[in-house]
């Protein structure tokens, strides 16, 4: 077998189902608070995460509409300057929300990140998401020192092209100092799946209420979620693998392992 020697973790919708009841709550009092009648529902807020990156998220939502912005944010300048500022108000927002337990970890997180820990395969971060939004739902659903499990947390500005460009993947295996084929990316939406196999990442997938109906193609694994002993995940597509790995119920370090020596026969890799 090929055991991993990392795996890459995205954060937003995949360590924690955290888009829908945590940033898209924390956007919307950022909006209140800077005076911004605006509201993000669940459905727009879903249509949203196609643009990677909060403070593009902000500048799409508002560049159609920009002629109705007061004549005080007119200017490209003043624009950004907004931008920064709601997207500043909108973490400080969600860091408050972390620390009042809204936002719990996904089925099987913890035992995969602590398993994978026990068997001496690094880990990494490989996320759109602000650098002090990640670190701040790391350090609030994982336990005390956790954050430091990670060897590269690559976050936010980090690389210029957001996912679904692979440059946030290509930054991570670079700190890393290994090859895509040695490494497993765990993500949950589209974009972050396109960006993990550009790099050339084999990919498992654990898709959340905004990403359920997302086009995965080429993913190795598509899961409801990392899966529990107690709680089996439910299985979406790469059932040969699962077959193959004699595995059904949750993502551990075997199954992965299974998963790079299959992903090292394919013709395409």
């Amino acid at each position: 077998m090929i055991l991993p020697k990392a795996l890459i973790f995205d954060v937003d919708g995949t360590l924690a189902d955290n888009e829908r009841d945590g940033h898209r709550v924390a956007f919307n009092q950022a909006f209140d608070q800077l005076g911004f009648d605006w509201c993000w529902s669940e459905s727009f807020y879903g249509s949203l995460l196609a643009v990677g990156g909060g403070k593009e998220r902000i500048r799409h939502f508002i560049e159609p509409n920009r002629d109705l912005l007061p004549e005080d944010f007119q200017s490209s300048e003043a624009l950004t300057q907004l931008i920064v500022d709601l997207h500043r108000a909108k973490t400080s927002f969600y860091r408050q929300r972390l620390t009042e337990g809204a936002i719990p970890l996904r089925p099987g997180v913890l035992r995969l990140l602590e398993e994978a820990r026990e068997a001496g395969v690094r880990l990494a971060i490989a996320t759109t998401s602000a650098l002090p939004a990640a670190m701040a739902l790391l350090e609030q659903t994982l336990p005390e020192g956790a954050a430091d499990w990670f060897e590269v947390i690559a976050a936010g500005d980090v690389v210029p092209a957001k996912k679904p460009a692979p440059d946030i993947y290509c930054y991570a295996l670079d700190k890393l100092g290994l090859m895509a084929t040695d490494c497993v990316a765990i993500e949950d939406s589209p974009a972050g799946a396109k960006a993990a196999m550009a790099a050339g990442l084999a990919t498992v997938v654990t898709v959340n209420g905004y990403t359920a109906q997302g086009d995965f193609s080429g993913a190795s694994l598509v899961l409801s979620d990392l899966g529990e002993p107690e709680q089996p995940f439910k299985a979406i597509s790469g059932e040969a693998i699962l077959r193959e790995a004699r595995q059904t119920g949750y993502v551990d370090v075997a199954l992965l392992e299974g998963l790079l020596l299959q992903s090292s026969l394919s013709p395409l890799r």
